[in-house]
């Protein structure tokens, strides 16, 4: 029996997208050769799964997981080519076993945490639907001792979780219910990369209202803007959302904790989609026709 390499059953999940253990079984079946197995493979249902593979999925659903104390949380983004997959009673149901398993085991590995019994659960979702679905990130963050973690999911597609030091969990998914609705950029003032603060200068210095003021003056002019900006875009300064005469950091204060920290999901942000043009397609399959 020829022995299969690693870099074998890499080179066929890059080609086909099966598992790894369905791959080392193709391969080892078809004694090492790469085209035989693809071949092999092409006459059962899996490869039937992984020719979806390189269709754009960038609709989903986001699912959290919450420690039963607060202590931790876990923000898991299954991807769908459709939104009406992503409303499929089947994916949510695979979606939620997949960010169980996440969160019970405390990891963010996806490629770990898919490698066996969860990728043979996706493969045969793909077959069953017949659109490519993808598990593409999670995200797992825990309190400081006494604190306390909350999350907030949005219609399935926007989510956040919101670590405070102190506090109480309801607080802290009133904050996340904040970072969902309003994106913030930061969550504290000092949390700003100075990169960006940087080229927001460089935009306020270049506004027409700048031109001909004297240094001293345009440099208060700036650390004013700057100020404000800090504050529009910092979590702990903006106006509470349940409650706009009080700040974030206000609110939470009067829950007797302190915001540390946020993160938050939006079903697929920064997956470049594809733009199909159905009228330019039918009037191309009209003219072939």
């Amino acid at each position: 029996m020829a022995a299969i390499s690693a870099s074998q059953v890499k080179e066929l999940r890059e080609r086909t997208g099966l598992g790894m253990m369905e791959c080392k079984k193709a391969l080892t079946e078809a004694g090492g050769d790469i085209d035989t197995a693809i071949e092999n493979l092409r006459k059962n249902s899996g490869l039937k799964a992984a020719k979806k593979a390189g269709r754009t999925a960038a609709e989903g659903a986001i699912v959290i997981k919450l420690a039963d104390d607060a202590s931790y949380g876990l923000m898991l983004e299954v991807n769908s080519e459709t939104d009406f997959v992503a409303r499929d009673d089947n994916f949510i149901a695979f979606a939620d076993k997949v960010a169980e398993q996440a969160f019970a085991s405390k990891t963010t590995d996806i490629a770990a945490l898919m490698d066996g019994d969860l990728e043979n659960a996706r493969e045969q979702l793909v077959q069953k639907i017949g659109e490519n679905i993808s598990v593409r990130r999670a995200a797992l963050v825990e309190a400081p001792a006494g604190g306390k973690v909350g999350g907030y999911v949005h219609g399935g597609r926007i989510a956040a979780l919101t670590v405070l030091n102190g506090g109480t969990a309801d607080a802290a998914k009133d904050v996340s219910m904040h970072v969902a609705a309003i994106n913030p950029v930061v969550a504290l003032p000092e949390n700003m990369p100075q990169e960006q603060l940087d080229n927001e200068k460089a935009i306020i210095l270049a506004q027409p209202d700048m031109a001909g003021k004297p240094e001293n003056i345009a440099e208060k002019m700036v650390q004013g803007r700057l100020k404000k900006y800090l504050a529009e875009n910092s979590l702990t300064e903006q106006a509470f959302v349940k409650n706009p005469d009080q700040t974030v950091a206000e609110f939470v204060k009067a829950a007797g904790g302190e915001v540390v920290s946020f993160t938050r999901f939006e079903v697929g942000e920064g997956i470049e989609k594809e733009e199909v043009d159905f009228a330019k397609e039918v009037m191309e399959q009209a003219g072939r026709s």
